[in-house]
Parts: C-alpha cells; structure tokens; sequence
C-alpha cells in the first residue's frame, strides 16, 4: 500500500438521553422485552468456533434473580489449551497485518455499535449486569466506541513515532507485537472493560485468551459476536469463560504468556503477580503485567465548599450503579460547620431514590450482582447498625427475595479509622466522617493514609489557595483526582483512568500509554553507504 493513512479524528461519542418520547427509548424497550423472552446458549468461542462443554452455568437478572437469561458453557483445561494453541497459531499473520488494517475492525465494531447494534449491547448489559438505562448507555456504547476510536489515533501516533537519521542511514522504529497472548481477564460491572482488555492488545497486534466475569457472560458474550461482525480474524481474541483458578493455573503454567491485563481485585491481581514471578523462568520472556484494581475512593470536603454540590457529589458518586464501580464514592470527610445544614437535606434525597428493575426507567438503583455481593455488603451494613462507633443514618434495608437489592446507605462514623472507612465494600454504601473544622490539615493526612487504595478522590472549596494546597498533599491519595465534581464518570480522552498504590498500575486504559504496554520495540539501522575498512581517524600518526 503506497500511503500513510491517517485514522478519523476521534471524538466523544455523544450521549443518548432516552427521555421520554424518545426513538432510542422505545427501542431500546423493545430489546428488552425480546432479550428477556428467549433463553440463549452462551458456547466458548476459540479460533472462530463455538465450543459447547455440557458444564453449563445460569446467567439470571440479579434484579431478579428467578429469571435465566441464558445457558453459558464453561471451560476446562482441555479447552483453555485449545485456546492457547488457536491464538497462537493465528499470532504471526495477525501481528504482521499492517496497522491500518487492524485498527479498521476496531473502527467498525465503533460504528456498528454507534448506529445497529447499540440497543442489543445495551440491553444486554440492563438484563445480565442490572444496569439502568443511563448507566448502560456510557458503559456498553459510548465508552466501548470512545476505546476504539481513541485506541486506533493513538495508535497511529505510535506508530508514527520515529528516530532521527544521520547522513546515510536510515533509522526506523517497528512496534512490535508482543511474543505469545494476552490473558484478558475482566470484571462484571463494566461491558467497557470486557471489550477493552481483550481489544486494546489485539489492536496493536496482539492475540488473547479471554476469560470474561460470569456477572456479565451475556453482554460479552455479544460483544465477541460484535467482534466477528466487524472482520476480526479467528483466534484473534478467544473467549473461554470458566472457573478462574482452573483457566489461571493452565494460562500461567504455559511459556507463551506474554501479558495480563486485568481488572478486578487487589487480592486477585497481587496473586496473579506472584504465580507470574514464581514461574518467570518458564517464559518465553518477561510478561507485561498491566492491571486496575480496587479503590476506596473518597471526598474531602472545605468548609469553603459549596453545600449543594457536596450533597449531589455524594448521592451521585456513591449510589449510581449500586457503588459498583471501582471510583464511587466511599468514604467522605465533612466540617462540623457544614454538617448540621446537609445532614437532612442528604437523607432525605438518599431516602428518595426509587430502587427496582432495570425496565422501569424511573428507578435510580438497580440490584447488585450476585448473593455473594448481597451478602458482603449487608454484613457491612448489620456489624455498622450494631457498632457503638457508627450509625446507620439512612438506608440499611436489604432484601434477596426477587432481586439483590440493598438500599442506598450512609453510614456516620465517629471514629475516622472504622473499618467502613477503610474496606472495600463495592455497593451504594458511603460512610462519613464529621470533622472539626480547624483539623482541615489533619483531615487532609486521614485521607492520604487511611487506605491502600489510590483510585480516586475528590476536593470541594472555594478557595483557590485550599484546591491547590490540598491537590498537592493528595499527589499520590488517587490517579484519578477531582476539584469540585464526583470521583466518577472518567471519558476518555478527557480523563485516562487508573491508580497505583493497592489499585493498580496505573497504566491508563483508553489512553496512549496503555498501547505502549502492549507493544515490544525494534530499532533497525540502516546503512546505505557502509564502512570497508576498519581503521578509525584517531588512529593515525601525528
């Protein structure tokens, strides 16, 4: 191809309003009646074939949880080295396809799920992940198009990054894919990310094995058919949900693993990291280990700050998909001057908030994903309601008869160190601490130490002096840090996403240097008008 093409200039993708009267509401409601009238077959897809095990799994509506949306096979080892060997095999022709050949299939999944197929991702995401309509619509269509269409003009610049060449040489720079597959390992609560983990790597190159979270096999289980869709290859990306210490141990046993890429827990992670180290040897080479994990994310708050935006960063950032995103809200610090005029008007809107199935678009709250969740956050919710140090202020009801249901909760701790304040919960609980006004500076350090985590974090003043004092003591408190807004909602391209600390490596997904990741280098040198004698100048008498 005798050209340089240059990818369309990425933008944001807009977001639908799905008001009332709208074409994107009625058809999304109309996918949602038909995906909640069948009962489909989610096989293993390994080099382009389906692959039925017989070892089934339920994927219900964790809003209702009576209901099956389908029937999902899962993997065993047999299959987890079929996927190694399909991926494999498919590696060489794939990693030397030319760049702009690559990034056009990720530039067509973006497009078809702009206009065709953004209900089906949608819906799928509402019934399998108990999503509502709006959280669905940033996750499954807007930030999946915004992954690939940001990822194929970064890399292009990658791509276009190039040394300088002296007088008769010509010096290049090949990215290369890396040697042997990804392992793609992807949580529940975003379809975003189950794209993303596989996609990423596969943009650049690379092959992967995919295991994808049982909390959202329908949704993912779409997007591999999306995949297909827009030309990727068989084998490129293969999908092998299963028992995630069984698919682990044979990945990490084999000496083609080259990458992980993962997003779930601090504990997961960490221990995927030390079964990378202890067979390092076993490698071809040295895996690159990219990964975002936990947080407990948190708001500082001035007595500068203004009320109401404190207020709806709280009930926004904490309860929008059930506190299942790895930024929520968590935990917040107040002044006592602010506290007596928020406290009231903050329970009275968290008391508000409607709660209930995802096909009733007037409910804010939807379920959490699973009786293992339920049952973690309602323990949270039962040892804070009998503890001397922490009061239940409002919410606490939990209810598992038809749905995973937990009311959105804030919780009021009088001591700043109470374990609500400290783990993880992962689900629309915020517990506060009410601090005394001249304790800003101390406040700041509870806020920097209290956690591992370094997700991220919010401010709220007004006074510009405090934002930059404070920005500066919580440098390294969160990778994703906000002034005056929620701790939510990063866009890409606007705010790449990640943290360090206990939360990751903060290798930015959606963003430049997270390609990097997955490209190993070459420089090559070459001589147009070589040396045909050894001795150097200096070598010569005076």
């Amino acid at each position: 191809m005798n050209g340089i093409p240059s990818t369309p200039s990425p933008v944001n993708e807009p977001i639908f309003s799905y008001a009332p009267g709208s074409p994107e509401r009625a058809e999304l409601r109309s996918e949602l009646t038909r995906q909640t009238e069948q009962v489909i077959d989610i096989p293993l897809i390994i080099g382009g074939q389906e692959v039925r095990t017989g070892n089934t799994i339920d994927v219900v509506m964790p809003h209702n949880h009576g209901h099956v949306l389908a029937k999902a096979h899962m993997a065993g080892p047999k299959e987890v080295r079929h996927a190694i060997e399909e991926a494999n095999k498919v590696h060489r022709e794939w990693s030397m396809m030319s760049w702009e050949d690559r990034v056009a299939v990720f530039l067509k999944v973006a497009d078809l799920l702009a206009g065709p197929r953004r209900a089906k991702l949608n819906a799928a995401t509402m019934l399998g992940q108990s999503k509502n309509a709006y959280q669905a619509e940033i996750d499954a269509a807007c930030e999946i198009i915004d992954f690939f269409r940001f990822g194929a003009h970064f890399a292009e610049i990658i791509y276009g990054e190039q040394p300088i060449s002296d007088p008769g040489i010509w010096n290049r720079a090949e990215y290369r894919a890396l040697e042997g597959f990804v392992y793609a390992v992807s949580p529940f609560n975003f379809t975003a990310i189950g794209a993303n983990l596989p996609g990423a790597p596969a943009m650049m190159g690379n092959v992967s094995v995919w295991k994808p979270s049982h909390g959202a096999l329908l949704s993912n289980y779409y997007l591999m058919e999306l995949f297909d869709e827009a030309g990727l290859p068989p084998g490129v990306i293969n999908f092998v949900p299963g028992d995630p210490v069984e698919v682990t141990k044979v990945v990490m046993d084999d000496q083609t693993f080259a990458g992980l890429h993962f997003t779930g827990s601090t504990d997961v992670f960490r221990s995927f990291w030390k079964t990378i180290g202890n067979n390092i040897s076993t490698y071809r080479s040295y895996p690159r280990i990219v990964g975002e994990t936990g947080g407990k994310d948190f708001i500082a708050v001035h007595p500068s700050a203004d009320l109401a935006a404190v207020k709806t960063a709280i009930v926004r950032g904490a309860f929008e998909y059930q506190g299942q995103k790895c930024s929520a809200a968590s935990r917040a610090y107040i002044p006592e001057s602010m506290w007596d005029a928020l406290k009231d008007p903050l329970i009275a809107e968290t008391a508000s908030l409607k709660m209930g199935d995802v096909q009733d678009f007037s409910n804010f709250l939807n379920a959490v994903i699973d009786r293992k969740a339920y049952d973690k956050i309602k323990r949270y919710i039962d040892d804070a309601e009998a503890s001397a140090d922490a009061e239940v202020i409002v919410g606490g009801h939990c209810d598992a008869s038809t749905g995973y249901f937990i009311s959105p909760t804030i919780i009021v701790a009088r001591d700043p160190n109470y374990v609500t304040m400290c783990d993880e919960i992962f689900g629309p609980v915020i517990t506060l601490y009410i601090y005394p006004d001249e304790e800003w500076e101390k406040t700041l350090e509870l806020v920097d130490s209290t956690s591992q985590y370094a997700l991220t974090g919010a401010i709220f003043a007004k006074d510009r002096r405090v934002i930059r004092h404070a920005t500066n003591a919580l440098c390294h408190s969160a990778g994703n840090f906000y002034i005056n807004d929620k701790p939510t909602g990063a866009v890409v391209g606007q705010q790449p996403f990640g943290g360090s600390r206990g939360s990751g490596t903060n290798d930015k997904p959606g963003s430049m240097f997270n390609l990097l990741r997955w490209v190993s280098s070459r420089s090559i040198k070459e001589n147009f008008v070589p040396a045909t004698e050894y001795p150097y100048p200096f070598l010569s008498d005076d």
